[in-house]
Formats: C-alpha cells, structure tokens, sequence
C-alpha cells in the first residue's frame, strides 16, 4: 500500500486520537445504539466477500462483528488515528487470536492513500466506510473513488454508512441543526474543518459505481447505503 500527497485544500489531517478512548460512550450518548443498528444493517450482504478495505473504523465494532460473520474474510483496515487502530486491534483481537491474524491495520491519510494490487489477485471485493465519507470534501471523495475503483473486484460492493439531510418535512430543520452542531463539535475537538455534508452519492456514481439498497434511520437523519461497481466506467 502507498500514498500520494494529499489534495491541496489546506486542511490538516483531522486528529481523532483524543476521541479514540470516549468514541463509543459519546455516541451512546448522543444517538443511542442507533449508529450501531445502521452500521450492521447489511451485515449479512457482506457474508460472501473474501477481501474487504475498511476505511475509518473507529474503535473497531464493525471489523469486530464482520470478522465474526465471515470466517474466510481478510481486512485491510485504515485510519489516519493511531488510537483509533489500536483500539480497533484490541478488540479484534479479544474475539480470538485467529480474527486477529485476519486484520492488517494501515495508519494513513485517506486522501494520500492508494492500496498496492497484488500479483493475480482479482481485488477487495467489499469497501466499508461508516461516518467516514462525512470527513472529506466533495473533491477528496471524488479522488477516493477514482483511486479505489482500480482496485476493487469486478461488481465490488461499498457499503457506506452517514448522516443525511431529508429532502423535506419537518425533520429536516431538525437534522440541519444536528449536523451543524456536530460538525460543530468535531472541528474544536479534532480540527476537521468541514461544515456541512458532501454529496458522496454524485462521486461514486461519476466513478461507476450505483446504489443497490438503501435502509434510513431516525426519519431520514441517518443512511446506510450499498453500492456496487459497474464492470465498466461510465
């Protein structure tokens, strides 16, 4: 695996390491085991893959329980935290030591990060990304897209997970305010220095990838998608 340097937008890489240790009980706190519920949403669809790229995991719950799921699975997991790996590490590896061996962990800045094919190896068949994309700007996810898509297996699936905005009703003042504030909260507490969400959606879809099912939570406040790769690029 290798990096290129990172888009010129004059921000820093983000740092979540503070956050590594209270990541879990902040978002009880704030949402509950709602983010939860969405991120294993579509866990069984991810039972067949063999090779999957897990961007941004966090603490590691979702590697924990696809790792669980899929006992002929390898994960390849990036995080530009170094607390956030090694929090994921020690979960994994108190599910057993045969799940361990099974994680590979990359500290990396997404936005500089390419993974390296391997001889005759077909690709990841299963990208994850659970409130990840929400970090990156629209022109950091079209670059993502672009680099990932060559090194994926033909009819790859990405399985995203995020907050959204509803198109209308009386939820969508509601979830307005939600996401400023954590936006909000996230830029005094790790320097993100977004401000509000990116169309992901138009990136993977100009990159060949579509949508393929969809499940929202909380009135639409959150979104977890499957997406999958078109044999050929647009």
């Amino acid at each position: 695996m290798r990096t290129r340097p990172a888009p010129n937008e004059n921000r820093p890489t983000p740092n979540f390491d503070r956050l590594a240790r209270l990541y879990r009980w902040l978002e009880y706190a704030s949402f509950g085991p709602m983010l939860e519920r969405c991120r294993f949403y579509f866990l069984p669809a991810c039972a067949t893959a063999r090779r999957a790229l897990i961007l941004g995991d966090g603490d590691g719950r979702f590697t924990q329980r696809l790792l669980q799921a899929n006992p002929f699975l390898e994960v390849d997991a990036v995080d530009a935290s170094a607390q956030m790996l090694q929090q994921l590490r020690q979960r994994v590896a108190s599910s057993g030591t045969d799940d361990a061996l099974r994680v590979h962990t990359l500290r990396a800045d997404i936005r500089a990060f390419t993974p390296e094919r391997r001889d005759n190896d077909p690709g990841y068949d299963l990208v994850v990304s659970h409130f990840f994309l929400d970090c990156l700007t629209p022109n950091e996810i079209d670059a993502l897209a672009d680099r990932l898509r060559e090194c994926l297996a033909p009819d790859a699936l990405w399985l995203i997970s995020d907050f959204a905005i509803p198109q209308r009703g009386w939820l969508r003042p509601v979830a307005q305010l939600v996401v400023r504030s954590l936006y909000f909260a996230f830029d005094c507490l790790t320097r993100l220095r977004i401000k509000k969400l990116p169309d992901y959606a138009g990136a993977l879809e100009q990159h060949g990838f579509f949508q393929v099912q969809q499940k929202t939570f909380l009135g639409g406040l959150l979104t977890t998608e499957l997406w999958q790769k078109q044999s050929s690029k647009p």
